[in-house]
């Protein structure tokens, strides 16, 4: 029992000029709810697969009804999130022939994994049979659950910061040292012919070259490139990445995806690349070399096929997203 006058330190407050939760003892809550909505509605809407036989798109979410909230106990964060969603897809064929479905998810949770989601997609009863119903459900699925899951990291990202209060000394259990890289790059830019792609869209593209220094072995700079857990490390999002040649990746939301077409084992790799707001079916090819320069790894990219009005964006993506990312995630500053 506490002595009078002392009180028992746990539910003093003190020390804090807003004199509220000291230590994050008690629980606080935040209703996260309209937040959780309006990023499922423009996640969902991103939602976007090509296949030989034309694309697929989410074109309207008619219903997420549920709720979402964010709990802190002790220092801990607790989120709870319970959904149902209905959302409606629209298939182009390469003939311009139009195909309607709808999409229910029935069960996103706190409770499940987004891979174990349960997504019932369906053609429209008076539409005629379609391959793009069959390429909806195969890869549509997919990035339905790259969205969702995008959107439980986004949550966990955005509110995490907030909920956690400075304690008594100061310091809050989350907050982490920006790592401000040395940058040591080479910037390239080359007009390239106009490129012409099967739906009669003619691209202007450029090619370009950066270089960058990574303090650590080409062995393990070329596995951080192919492993879908690293990735998901040094983006802090959900990932999905088929390390092997011929396979496929989608990261940071769905907005970069591409395939790798050609690997050397710890020396190079050659993927075609693209933002999902690239015209359809454009692709940039992106190489990348990894040369040991005694103790350090010298990464030297180059990107052929780009649009010339996404250049200095794709320059700023790769540095921002990638080298900076690497490098604090890691420890391979230079």
């Amino acid at each position: 029992m506490a002595k009078w006058g002392e009180g028992d330190p746990r539910w003093i407050v003190q020390q804090r000029a807003d004199a509220t939760n000291v230590n994050n003892w008690h629980w606080t809550e935040r209703d996260v709810t309209s937040w959780s909505q309006d990023i499922l509605n423009e996640l969902l809407l991103r939602v976007h697969v090509e296949g030989a036989d034309g694309f697929c798109e989410i074109t309207d979410v008619s219903k997420i009804e549920g709720e979402a909230s964010i709990n802190n106990r002790k220092g801990k964060l607790i989120f709870f999130y319970e959904w149902t969603i209905k959302a409606s897809w629209t298939g182009t064929s390469k003939n311009g022939i139009k195909y309607k479905g709808n999409i229910e998810v029935l069960n996103l949770s706190d409770e499940n994994d987004p891979d174990d989601l349960d997504i019932c997609i369906t053609a429209c009863k008076d539409q005629p049979p379609t391959p793009l119903t069959v390429l909806m459900k195969k890869e549509g699925e997919k990035e339905i659950k790259l969205a969702l899951a995008g959107y439980v990291s986004h949550l966990k990202k955005e509110f995490s910061q907030g909920m956690i209060l400075p304690t008594s000394d100061g310091v809050n259990k989350q907050q982490q040292t920006q790592i401000k890289s040395k940058v040591n790059k080479t910037q390239v830019g080359t007009s390239t012919p106009t490129k012409v792609l099967n739906s009669g869209v003619k691209i202007s593209t450029v090619q370009f070259s950066l270089k960058e220094k990574f303090m650590t072995s080409p062995e393990e700079l070329y596995r951080v490139f192919l492993n879908q857990e690293m990735v998901q490390a040094f983006t802090h999002l959900y990932a999905f990445v088929d390390g092997d040649k011929g396979g496929k990746f989608r990261l940071l939301e769905g907005n970069v995806h591409g395939e790798f077409v050609d690997l050397v084992l710890d020396q190079m790799i050659e993927m075609r690349w693209r933002f999902s707001a690239w015209p359809a079916e454009h692709y940039s090819t992106v190489t990348v070399n990894f040369v040991d320069r005694s103790g350090e790894t010298e990464l030297i990219l180059k990107a052929t096929g780009v649009p010339s009005n996404e250049e200095e964006r794709m320059k700023e993506g790769w540095q921002r997203y990638y080298f900076d990312a690497i490098k604090q995630t890691f420890g391979y500053g230079v």
